[in-house]
């Protein structure tokens, strides 16, 4: 018996650079948002940690992972607002936590993301209601 191997095909906008850079503002947002909410209130910094870990882990548009999809599907537009909230998350608490040079430097990094972003994006957003979960038309 012979194994074949077939190549795993990326879906349309993605590549290595453009998820590195998108990848390091949602990693901020994961650590910055619940360690600049632990001082106010630590079940609320935990809930945060549950909202930006959880909700990209459980919903996502059908296609869009290569590895595998999760298990809710949704349309296009709401993986571009999770990644949205991981952006706005994260220079907000980078603003909260540390001064005006990493704050500035994270506010660019998720400014620049979603430039990065748009190819993906475009296909998201072009992705038909039938493949995100529901049932189509007839």
């Amino acid at each position: 018996m012979s194994t074949v191997r077939t190549r795993t095909q990326r879906p349309p906008g993605h590549d290595y650079v453009r998820g590195g850079i998108r990848v390091a503002g949602e990693v901020t947002a994961w650590v910055c948002t619940p360690w600049a909410l632990w001082p106010h209130s630590v079940p609320l910094a935990i809930g945060a940690v549950l909202l930006l870990i959880g909700l990209p882990a459980v919903f996502s548009t059908p296609g869009d992972r290569p590895g595998a999809d999760a298990p809710v599907a949704v349309p296009g537009i709401v993986t571009v607002l999770l990644v949205v909230l991981h952006l706005v998350a994260a220079a907000a608490s980078a603003w909260a936590l540390w001064g005006t040079w990493i704050g500035a430097t994270v506010t660019v990094l998720c400014l620049v993301v979603p430039f990065t972003e748009l190819p993906r994006w475009r296909a998201l957003l072009s992705t038909p209601r039938h493949q995100a979960g529901r049932p189509a038309r007839r």
